[in-house]
């Protein structure tokens, strides 16, 4: 998606400040989904259109699309209160969740740093070594307590992937599977984590265990701060 200024986001923003907010979204979702062009402000705009039409998932994914590339405090606090009102699950938020996200927001640099300090102290042990100096044990396992959180660093820090419901009535099953055990029956806009996949059927954590939706219920939401 391009951030880009356009003709046609000028039509559609002058249609919203006249309150002609079908239109106005009819002509931003088609900015968005064909010609992938789009502005902070326009995506805000589409989520409050779909609140006031009371498509609270289309709502939460567009308020979700604006934070996964301008992460802010005040659109976390958004979607809680809505989901609140609505009595929706999976939108309690805590500071530690925006702390994750604003340091996943800089992770290439923040992993370049901390290869740039494995170098240095690399470097410095290897110098102390041929010099024959010793290494004191505090170093030693300090460096290593840092190596393994520079590997889990690189390969396992993610904020997952996360998924809002679509559909009326949604089956929430145990096993992957029609004849499966019914765990719940749900309505639309709540949200879940996906932590895998098979065949038809997303893998989600629901109510604290492990659950199964089928994969045309559930809307992926955009990636943390993963752009296109």
């Amino acid at each position: 998606m391009a951030q880009l200024p356009s003709p046609r986001i000028a039509q559609a923003d002058s249609l919203y400040t006249r309150h002609q907010y079908t239109q106005a979204l009819d002509l931003y979702t088609r900015l968005l989904q064909q010609d992938q062009v789009y502005t902070p402000q326009m995506l805000l705009k589409m989520a409050f259109i779909h609140e006031g039409l009371q498509q609270y998932t289309q709502s939460m994914y567009y308020l979700q699309l604006y934070y996964s590339k301008y992460p802010s405090r005040s659109v976390l606090q958004k979607m809680e209160q809505v989901g609140m009102e609505q009595r929706l699950k999976g939108y309690q938020y805590t500071d530690w969740d925006f702390f994750k996200t604003q340091f996943y927001k800089y992770y290439p640099q923040i992993l370049e740093v901390l290869l740039l300090l494995a170098a240095a102290a690399t470097t410095f042990a290897l110098i102390r070594w041929r010099k024959k100096r010793p290494i004191s044990k505090q170093f030693k396992l300090g460096f290593l307590l840092f190596l393994l959180f520079l590997f889990y660093f690189g390969n396992f820090l993610t904020l997952g992937q996360q998924g809002i419901i679509q559909q009326a009535n949604v089956p929430i099953m145990t096993a992957p599977s029609a004849g499966a055990g019914l765990i719940a029956s749900v309505g639309t806009g709540h949200k879940v984590d996906v932590l895998g996949e098979q065949d038809i059927w997303y893998r989600i954590e629901w109510e604290d265990q492990v659950a199964y939706i089928r994969k045309n219920n559930l809307l992926l939401l955009p990636h943390p701060l993963k752009t296109n």
